[in-house]
């Protein structure tokens, strides 16, 4: 259990930490890209308004801080790489300005217009030799239009470079903040875990304490019976002792499943192990007016430990007669899917009270359907929950379903041959 609250304690932290650095690391990004984009639009805008062209004469100092802010200089317009194609209206090329772009021809540069032209939008992208140049359609009054395509790789180079840095340090953050946790966890959950083991030692010592008192209760009730005779008080005294004498070693049983109980988990054979269990409850359970079927199928072979596995269908079997309607039904069922390679083992009983109840519970230590505790139903809600720990040692996994008034356990194990 431990160990399980400390890998959750780890992979939350660790999820906790990647919410932060994916918040803070993509609106930084986001941010970046923004800017170089709004960057991009303001260049394509700057040109356009003066027929392609930057020049001194045109483009003034407080033109370029309105558009690019007041850290921009008039001189930093200069760096940029671009061209413009201009047509007459009646769609034909008249005029090529490339001579701020070296590295596309004209034939190449009248491809591009004529396909930006055609689609008629007023911005828009488009690639050439790995590079991506964003355009801007300016149409005249007169009719004619005028294409300014350019370079983005300068503007979004710092972006892109950003977004390399910032995936770098995170991935790092969060590997180096794993690490250390990993590292430190047990540190961390030190008051659990002592708060955990003083919970188990007081179960075990309370639990070999009281069984002493107990022992002597019940060999006075017996002494008293051969002197006086049996009365209806010895009689509920034994059965006082012999309940609590339960509840004690249940409680002992789970502080030491807790505790990684020692397993041979090797391959057996589960139909043996479970017709063993059947066989010993179907008189118990047909003695008090019950039906009671099997479906077993044989040979079938998990990895489990074999006592305990033996242990975990007697479980099932004692909650399902238990907790059965009277005339009711108990049936037990083990089969396997070669198709997915798994083993069902499945033991209902008919429960007409069932159908309102949260399954999820079952499994909870000391959880009872009769909140009161005034059920005549023996039990004291740890059954399910050692079923649960064992499914878990075994790899497989346990579930509660209501059908047809009836209320099924199901165990998913990994079928082997």
């Amino acid at each position: 259990m431990i160990q399980k609250f400390r890998r959750r304690f780890i992979a939350i932290s660790t999820c906790a930490l990647f919410v932060v650095l994916l918040t803070i690391l993509g609106g930084m990004l986001g941010v970046s890209y923004y800017k170089a984009s709004q960057q991009v639009t303001n260049v394509l805008n700057v040109l356009a308004s003066h027929d392609g062209q930057i020049d001194k004469d045109s483009v003034t100092q407080v033109t370029v801080q309105k558009r690019f802010g007041p850290n921009t200089s008039k001189e930093s317009l200069f760096q940029y790489r671009y061209f413009s194609v201009f047509f007459d209206k009646s769609g034909d090329i008249t005029k090529i300005d490339s001579g701020h772009i070296a590295t596309v021809d004209q034939d190449a540069i009248t491809d591009m217009a004529h396909w930006a032209y055609k689609q008629k939008k007023a911005r828009g992208h488009t690639d050439y030799g790995g590079t991506t140049y964003a355009y801007k359609l300016t149409k005249k009054s007169n009719g004619k239009v005028s294409i300014i395509f350019l370079d983005e790789s300068v503007i979004m180079a710092s972006a892109n470079e950003l977004m390399k840095i910032a995936a770098t340090m995170g991935i790092v953050s969060l590997l180096l903040f794993t690490l250390v946790l990993i590292a430190l966890s047990n540190r961390a959950i030190q008051p659990i875990i002592e708060a955990e083991k003083r919970q188990k030692e007081f179960i075990t010592n309370a639990g070999h304490e009281l069984k002493t008192p107990l022992a002597i209760i019940e060999t006075n009730t017996e002494l008293s019976e051969m002197i006086s005779g049996e009365t209806e008080w010895t009689t509920s005294n034994k059965q006082q002792v012999a309940r609590l004498t339960r509840l004690i070693n249940n409680l002992i049983s789970l502080a030491r499943f807790d505790e990684q109980p020692e397993m041979t988990i090797a391959t057996i054979d589960a139909s043996a192990a479970v017709q063993r269990a059947a066989d010993s409850f179907e008189a118990m359970i047909t003695h008090e007016g019950k039906g009671f079927s099997t479906n077993i199928a044989p040979g079938v072979k998990v990895r489990a430990d074999e006592n305990y596995f033996y242990e975990l269908c007697n479980i099932l079997l004692d909650n399902a007669n238990k907790y059965c309607d009277d005339g009711g039904k108990v049936s037990v069922l083990l089969r396997e899917n070669k198709t997915t390679r798994a083993v069902t083992l499945e033991v209902g009983n008919t429960y007409a009270e069932g159908k309102e109840i949260d399954y999820t519970k079952f499994f909870n230590r000391f959880y009872r359907d009769d909140t009161s505790h005034n059920s005549k139903k023996r039990g004291y809600g740890i059954g399910l929950s050692m079923a649960q720990t064992l499914v878990h040692a075994f790899k497989g996994k346990i579930s509660a379903r209501y059908k047809n008034q009836t209320l099924y356990f199901t165990i998913r194990l990994k079928m082997t041959k």
